[in-house]
Order: structure tokens, then sequence, then C-alpha cells
């Protein structure tokens, strides 16, 4: 809605940075920014930040599940800062006791210290970014495993941050830290392929799912 109906000219918008969820960083302090591919200035400024230890995981796409989407669609360089999905997420329990302040502290020194290293480049280049699948955002499906997924992961397959107690993959014996490699038929090398397999199926129905667990393949039926 802002990008259609913007309260300033988006002309004068250099660049947009999208914070959502950022509120629980971890011990290891990893800080996923996605949409550094927007701009060739990022990755420079990027590397120049060092602040608190923190530690950054990059994507290049700008299309992304939250709102810095829609400046890239408007060709506008944007990047979003995140700390990771977790067990409260979109539960009653996510209350302010659970949120890490010094790290949210920890995370706006780093924004600010990027934003003062880019104060002197003037205008930023746009850049499109490649998105391998185009049509991955519009898979929609109608079953769960009921995991968090790790979005911090950077190998192949679907990393589980957790299990969700009473859910098809805890029922199914799927256990925090596994990494989901197959659903049926369907590889899964991403989070995106992961949903795309979801999708192929519907509520009742049975399917074969393998996961790496250490260094050992486990296969187990999961009853969405």
């Amino acid at each position: 809605f802002y990008t259609k109906s913007p309260p300033l000219d988006l002309e004068t918008v250099n660049y947009s940075s999208n914070m959502d969820m950022v509120g629980r960083l971890n011990k290891d302090k990893e800080l996923v920014i996605n949409g550094v591919g927007t701009s060739p200035a990022w990755k420079p400024a990027l590397e120049m930040i060092r602040v608190a230890g923190i530690q950054t995981t990059t994507t290049e796409s700008g299309i992304g599940a939250s709102d810095h989407t829609s400046f890239y669609l408007r060709d506008i360089p944007a990047l979003h800062f995140f700390t990771g999905l977790h067990s409260d997420y979109h539960k009653p329990q996510d209350d302010a006791h659970l949120i890490n302040y010094q790290g949210i502290l920890e995370v706006t020194d780093f924004i600010i210290a990027l934003i003062e290293a880019l104060d002197d480049e003037g205008e930023l280049a746009f850049a499109k970014t490649k998105n391998e699948r185009p049509d991955r955002k519009a898979a929609a499906f109608k079953v769960t495993l009921g995991v968090m997924p790790d979005y911090t992961f950077q190998g192949k397959g679907m990393h589980i941050d957790s299990v969700i107690e009473g859910r098809p993959g805890q029922k199914a014996g799927i256990e925090d830290g596994d990494v989901v490699i197959q659903i049926g038929e369907y590889e899964v090398t991403d989070i995106y392929s992961y949903m795309e397999a979801l999708s192929k199926f519907k509520s009742g129905e049975k399917a074969k799912v393998v996961v790496k667990r250490g260094d050992e393949q486990v296969e187990t039926e999961v009853t969405f």
C-alpha cells in the first residue's frame, strides 16, 4: 500500500531498510540480510561493518517474504534484516520478556553503521536480481509438517530449527536439527522447493519424508 500510495515521491527515496523480526538475535549473533543483490553498493559497504560480533548471512534476491519486495519491485534498492524464526512465531506467548533487547540494540547499531557508511555514496545504483524461480512466491499449500525453518541455513535442503509438538512432523519422529531433503517424490533443496513440495499434498494424505540427521539419512512417513 505504501509503495502504491506513497506519502513521499518514490523518486526521492534512495533505498529501503526493512527490519522484520529482529528481536531474537541468537547466541551466535547471526543476522540474515536479504536483498544484497539489489544494489552493487551493498556488499562492499557490508564488508566494512563490524559491530558487536554480529555474523551476517546474505541472500541476493529482492523478492522475498517481507516488505522489502514492494520497494524492489519499484526499482528501489532494498534490504531485509532478520534474526530468524522461532517456535513462538504468531502465537500469544510471543511476549516482551522473550525479546533479546541487547540484540535489538546491536542490530540497530549495525544498521546505523551501514547507513553512515553509505552517506557519502550519493544515490545507490539499483540492480535487478536473479530469481531462480519467479513463480516460487505463488506456491500455496494447505498442509504443513509443523516445523520452524532455519532461514540462516546455507546448505542443501530445509534445515529445521524446531519441531512443534503435536504436529505431523513431531508425530512422525522428525527432530530439531533435521534437514528435509525429500517429501514424497519431490526433492527439497531449499525453503522454496520445500514449500512447493508441500503444495502437492492435501490434508489426510500420507507422504514419505527423508531427512538428514547428522551423517545419516532417515526415512519416515508423515500424515498431513
